[in-house]
């Protein structure tokens, strides 16, 4: 199989790459601890890749790994998210055009009390990307009313009074629980191939945005190792240091590939994409752990410390490996695939 990149991904990815090395340095994240709205001038530049979200998965995926590099803050990913939904379940084409303009802007409720991201019919749903900056949320419940048992519900974002900031360790994303109890709003029914192909394509984009935030590890790491010296001699030339980076250079390989190949699989909507999905993400949580542990190793004292950026970069693949399941969780989907 070939995964070279055609001349329209590369200048895709050269594109993305130099917009968000300009408008999203480390600089930025630290500014948006303090004020939420720091990332309003790169959502600004990122909302015209919004249509990615209704086009191939592959460009999509291209373009969150250079997010996750970055560790970009805002509402991009939950809204492509969103508007993955929105496409599945091919409703209220004006909102899917104005979302694809990156006009309007959602997230997506799952999970509930218990943090599966799986349909339930829980009315408290718990973490919720970037709900606070968001025109629309979009609610998925579990119900006996349809055939499928998964209903939709499209809300106006219920503002400050309804919304409760969860604290994890990824400062730089906004996640919410949120009480549903009260809102009122048409359920869209959802059939389990719709359900299936929307979890699909959430699997492999939050999957290809932690495959950034591990390179972004990778690289920090790499740089270090040649730059700081011991005993006359910089580190990376000493045989523990160079096992370690060989390691994390192949999880990180392994993961990309993975993830390639998912994106792959849902553009072609091939029979093998769910499997393939889950071993994306599973992947990538695996190389996130990996470089994470071991570029901190690397970098020795210096990588604990605040004023250094590593730590933001390691929250953002921390936080990101659990968003849509972890990968024990995903290991389990497989073998229920393989064993079921």
């Amino acid at each position: 199989m070939d995964f070279s990149l055609t001349d329209d991904q590369q200048l895709l990815v050269e594109t993305a790459r130099q917009i968000l090395t300009n408008e999203c340095p480390p600089r930025l994240l630290r500014a948006h601890l303090d004020d939420r709205s720091e990332y309003a001038p790169l959502w600004q530049h990122t909302r015209g890749f919004a249509e990615l979200g209704r086009g191939d998965c592959t460009d999509l995926c291209l373009f969150l790994d250079e997010l996750g590099f970055v560790a970009a803050p805002g509402p991009f990913l939950a809204t492509t998210l969103f508007a993955a939904l929105l496409e599945e379940l091919d409703a209220d084409t004006a909102l899917r055009d104005a979302v694809a303009a990156g006009e309007v802007t959602g997230s997506v409720a799952v999970a509930g009390r218990s943090g599966v991201w799986e349909p339930n019919d829980d009315l408290v749903k718990s973490f919720v990307l970037d709900a606070d900056a968001v025109d629309h949320l979009a609610v998925v419940s579990a119900t006996t009313g349809t055939e499928s048992g998964v209903v939709v519900t499209l809300l106006p974002n219920p503002g400050a009074r309804a919304l409760r900031a969860i604290e994890t360790v990824d400062t730089t994303r906004r996640l919410f629980e949120w009480d549903t109890g009260d809102e009122i709003g048409a359920a869209i029914p959802c059939s389990s191939d719709a359900w299936r192909a929307f979890a699909d394509r959430a699997h492999v984009m939050v999957a290809a945005e932690l495959v950034g935030a591990a390179r972004r590890c990778f690289t920090m790491a790499l740089a270090y190792a040649k730059e700081r010296e011991q005993f006359g001699r910089p580190i990376g030339s000493f045989q523990a240091i160079q096992h370690k980076l060989a390691e994390m250079s192949l999880v990180l390989e392994r993961a990309t590939a993975a993830v390639h190949y998912a994106a792959m699989t849902v553009d072609a909507r091939d029979p093998d994409r769910t499997r393939a999905c889950h071993v994306a993400k599973a992947a990538a949580g695996a190389a996130a752990r990996r470089n994470l542990v071991d570029s901190i190793q690397i970098h020795g004292g210096i990588g604990y410390t605040w004023e250094h950026d590593l730590h933001l970069f390691l929250r953002r693949a921390t936080g990101t490996e659990y968003l849509f399941g972890a990968s024990s969780w995903h290991h389990d989907r497989l073998a229920d695939l393989l064993f079921g």
